[in-house]
């Protein structure tokens, strides 16, 4: 395939992880919204890596995974937590507890 096709694609996902994180209100879509752009610029790396005909692409990406899954780790821990002190779903524009 060529390196066009993997770009387009790309960027459909990444546009529609970026519409998931400005109409969602749950924190649970917004964290998959995010995943879903992430994973996008991961399909970027990889193809942009197998196009230049090198490994740099696939390490970036290892990295990349690395990040994504400690953000992700954090951000559900903050969700069990808010979801444990408010016993309702958690909603994004309503969580006034996490003000300093």
């Amino acid at each position: 395939m060529p390196l066009a096709a993997w770009v387009i694609l790309a960027a459909a996902l990444f546009s529609i992880g970026l519409y998931g994180v400005t109409s969602r209100r749950g924190a649970i879509g917004i964290l998959l919204s995010v995943e879903l752009m992430a994973n996008a610029v991961n399909l970027l790396f990889i193809s942009f890596g197998r196009y230049r005909g090198d490994h740099l692409g696939q390490v970036f990406t290892l990295f990349a995974v690395a990040l994504t899954v400690a953000e992700v780790v954090i951000g559900l821990a903050l969700v069990i937590l808010l979801h444990r002190v408010r016993r309702s779903d958690v909603r994004v524009d309503e969580v006034k507890e996490l003000h300093g």
